[in-house]
């Protein structure tokens, strides 16, 4: 294998490495942590002063203090299996088992990656990830089947935003307005319980739980203006969906009492798992889910949930099972890439979210606020307190998982090991 000079010059170096990092936020990364995955590309490619700063749209990188800058901007979000992609060629540029050229080719080309199931995908996907949910959220099967039919409005507009990028602007609003009237309607007729909850399993793949924690997770980390931003843009895109839900409700005149978080609880453990098989499934479609890697998201999925219910049931409240179910995804899911670098903990890790649910419950709080009723405000409370616990969980896990990797480190250092010289 040649040198890293032979093929890239200093500009194409910072190239590559923008391009790691970018791929990263993209995939939904906390930015100090691909900030600090981008200077451990350097530092293998013979670059150990590299300086990163990193946004939610865009990074700059150089090479050393005081030397020129190359600035990439992030232009949307990537798939898991985009994701999987860009952690398998982070994880060669550290082996030395890949061409710093080869890999800056393959980062290029990973936005036009297309997805496995094109249709499919969307539509089927839908149908298993908004079941998956309710079996989670609202377990009845009345809740269920209405996910089933209203996700598939979800799906409508998914396709419709990425064909207009104007609709995609509005379509928090008009998913949530069009889904919440199908839902207080049923309502009305007697079809369904628990209007309010029930309606979220078809927005769900929307909301913006992710980007709120991993907003929170960024200030506590000191990544100020990522934390910031994603925090302020997370936080306009839930209003949107609560402003849909609320126009629904004033145009149906749905009485105050109908919009209490009204929770089912499950008729059976065997309830929620099932749920898991089927997000796991939904997701496989939806983000085109390299196939050796879906009975791995399976089983963090189960465990996340498993440890959730146990801090739910030790703590008494609801911020327990957040915290413990965010700790162990992070910790397990870095572990596992720590022992096997073909898992990418990011892949294992995001679907996590889905089950934490914590903008399932900011909908509910903003949406029991506007309309004034009673219990607006502990549900608002309790919805602050499981995004805190969830950013909490996922930082324990994340610095419990980085002191086992020092250890691992340690005892795998090869002594006189060479790294790539790059210049």
């Amino acid at each position: 294998m040649g040198s890293g000079v032979d093929e890239l010059d200093e500009q194409g170096v910072r190239r590559l490495l923008a391009y790691v990092a970018a791929a990263g936020i993209a995939g939904g990364q906390p930015v100090h942590e691909v900030e600090a995955d981008t200077r451990r590309v350097g530092r293998y490619l013979g670059c150990p002063d590299v300086q990163v700063q990193g946004w939610p749209t865009g990074v700059v990188v150089s090479l050393g203090g005081g030397a020129p800058s190359t600035f990439e901007s992030v232009e949307g979000t990537i798939r898991l299996d985009q994701s999987a992609t860009t952690a398998r060629i982070r994880q060669q540029l550290l082996d030395g088992t890949i061409e710093p050229a080869e890999a800056l080719e393959q980062l290029r080309s990973l936005r036009s990656i297309p997805p496995r199931y094109p249709r499919l995908g969307l539509h089927g996907g839908m149908v298993c990830v908004s079941s998956g949910i309710a079996l989670v959220l609202q377990p009845l099967w009345p809740s269920v089947l209405f996910s089933v039919l209203a996700g598939q409005i979800t799906a409508g507009f998914m396709w419709l935003s990425g064909k207009r990028k104007a609709l995609a602007v509005l379509t928090p609003f008009l998913a949530a307005f069009v889904v919440a009237l199908c839902a207080f309607w049923a309502a009305r007729l007697g079809l369904i319980e628990g209007p309010l909850r029930s309606l979220l399993p078809p927005i769900a793949v929307l909301l913006p739980g992710a980007l709120i924690v991993t907003g929170v997770a960024e200030l506590a980390a000191g990544a100020m203006m990522a934390g910031t931003s994603r925090l302020a843009f997370g936080t306009a895109q839930l209003a949107m969906f609560t402003a849909g839900v609320l126009v629904a409700a004033w145009l149906m005149k749905v009485p105050v009492d109908q919009l209490g978080n009204q929770i089912v609880p499950w008729s059976g453990l065997w309830v929620p798992f099932l749920g898991v098989l089927l997000l796991t499934a939904g997701m496989s479609l939806m983000e085109s889910i390299p196939r050796h890697l879906v009975p791995w998201v399976a089983l963090m999925l189960a465990t996340t949930l498993a440890f959730q219910i146990i801090g739910q049931t030790v703590a008494g409240a609801t911020w327990g099972g957040g915290l413990l179910g965010a700790f162990v995804a992070s910790f397990a899911s870095s572990v596992i890439e720590m022992y096997r670098p073909r898992l990418p903990r990011l892949v294992l890790f995001l679907p996590s979210f889905w089950l934490l649910v914590p903008g399932s419950l900011g909908v509910v709080s903003l949406t029991q606020l506007g309309a004034g009723t009673s219990v607006a405000g502990a549900t608002a409370l309790e919805s602050a307190g499981i995004i805190g616990s969830i950013a909490l969980g996922l930082l324990m896990g994340t610095t419990a998982a980085r002191a086992v990797s020092l250890i691992h480190r340690s005892r795998t250092r090869r002594p006189g090991a060479r790294r790539r010289q790059t210049f």
